[in-house]
């Protein structure tokens, strides 16, 4: 066999080989792309919320709420992996102290933060004052509130996702758990036969509103 022959054959081997890898990387099986966030999300459907606490609120159908220490609740949304936080305390002419903490807690969120929207909620009928936290940008959180009667409760809430922050995949969801978080507070009601004081909203901002 002369050497002409045996490069010829040589070539032949090697395009065979190479067709028959092009063949097999077709059917190479591919890692399956990390789970995301679902974005069908139904109308949401409320029920009232009568707990072992002085306060009572409409809670999402799709909620899941276990009580925690203090009278505390975990909200918990399984299909968006996200939880919204309660606190509950008691006022004991600390409400100061207890409005400025409610304000530290958002403003932690400020270095990641696109901008924080503040939204006074006042509801005279049934002695709830509060504030309304929209954060916006890529912090753990993306909506904080508090609510007091000034006289004897005060409850405090949080969102946060059990995901990577990123404004842009989370808005769906965000905005959705933010909207339930809206109706919280406009229906929390406190345990009757308690006369509340004049409201005391909110205490002047540690920092500008916009980022």
């Amino acid at each position: 066999m002369n050497v002409f022959s045996r490069t010829f054959r040589n070539k032949l081997w090697l395009a065979l080989v190479a067709v028959a890898c092009l063949y097999s990387c077709k059917d190479e099986v591919l890692p399956k792309p990390e789970a995301q966030l679902r974005l069908d999300y139904t109308f949401p459907k409320y029920k009232p919320y009568v707990g072992p606490c002085p306060y009572t609120f409409d809670i999402n159908s799709e909620a899941v709420v276990k009580v925690t220490s203090d009278c505390g609740l975990e909200i918990n949304y399984p299909k968006m992996k996200a939880t919204i936080y309660l606190s509950y305390k008691s006022v004991s002419n600390n409400i100061d102290l207890l409005l400025r903490d409610a304000q530290k807690l958002t403003y932690k969120h400020v270095i990641k933060a696109d901008d924080i929207t503040e939204q006074p909620f006042l509801n005279n009928n049934d002695k709830v004052y509060g504030m309304f936290y929209e954060v916006n940008g890529n912090a753990a959180t993306n909506g904080q509130f508090y609510a007091t009667d000034s006289l004897r409760h005060f409850i405090d809430g949080s969102v946060y996702f059990y995901a990577k922050p990123n404004f842009d995949s989370l808005l769906p969801a965000a905005a959705y758990v933010k909207n339930d978080m809206r109706r919280l507070l406009e229906t929390l009601r406190w345990e009757r036969g308690v006369e509340a004081a004049s409201p005391k909203v909110a205490l002047p901002a540690e920092k500008k509103t916009q980022l």
